[in-house]
């Protein structure tokens, strides 16, 4: 592990950096996937910004309120650079509800547009592993097996390896397919429907899942909804469908 880089007086996070230049590599192919489909790509700069702002702002102004009275007493606490003092689930929520803002703002198409920004997510999603490789996050269950690593004080299954794998492979099979793909929307379900099917084969080997009633990975539940809902949406936007149309 490599969470840090050590550059004289200063201390690089290095799986922030690792993100950072997954973004920027992910909107690179964001843009070219705009212009092969001769889509404006400074709209997809937009977007993406869009949604970034609003996921740290929201993420933090919802950490903030959840303890208030501490930063009453410390105001300039609001403006610290800690990536420990902010809500995920929250910064998720007012990314999608900005980006979404934006694009009706834009009056963007719904399902070209998510088409466009897929290949982007996917290798988003490589360096999202890389990330937990340099930290140590998302770490293994232990084990015995022969590509066993140590980390925390034991061997474990080496899940963040697992998880950059599956999303090369992710990556691999929508390049493939984004230029024949059957409808407008399918990139998009298909990158949600195999990240789902390899979130549930990955779960079974993390050591820091979330496990609900007993023995229910939260994880996977999600991962469970996700795959049925792209294969629900994919049912329901293909052509010819009785519902099917354009958003």
């Amino acid at each position: 592990m490599f969470p840090l880089l050590q550059l004289g007086p200063f201390a690089l996070p290095v799986p922030g950096v690792i993100l950072l230049i997954s973004l920027w590599i992910g909107l690179n192919v964001a843009e070219k996937e705009a212009l092969r489909q001769k889509r404006p790509s400074e709209l997809v700069y937009g977007l993406v910004m869009a949604g970034l702002i609003g996921g740290i702002v929201g993420a933090r102004l919802w950490y903030v309120g959840r303890y208030l009275d501490t930063y009453l007493a410390d105001p300039l606490g609001i403006v610290a650079l800690d990536t420990n003092t902010i809500d995920p689930t929250a910064g998720l929520i007012t990314a999608l509800l900005a980006a979404a803002a934006y694009a009706y703002r834009k009056k963007l198409p719904l399902r070209p547009t998510l088409d466009i920004l897929t290949p982007g997510l996917a290798v988003f999603a490589i360096g999202l592993g890389l990330a937990h490789l340099a930290s140590g996050d998302a770490f293994g269950a232990p084990t015995s097996v022969l590509w066993a690593i140590e980390l925390w004080d034991a061997t474990r299954h080496p899940t963040q390896i697992y998880e950059i794998l599956l999303a090369t492979a992710v990556f691999i099979l929508i390049w493939r397919i984004r230029k024949r793909s059957s409808f407008a929307g399918f990139v998009f379900l298909a990158f949600g429907a195999l990240t789902a099917v390899s979130r549930l084969f990955l779960e079974t080997f993390r050591g820091d899942s979330i496990v609900v009633a007993g023995s229910i990975r939260q994880a996977q539940l999600a991962a469970l909804v996700i795959l049925l809902l792209a294969l629900w949406l994919m049912r329901q936007w293909r052509p010819g469908h009785i519902i099917s149309r354009e958003l």
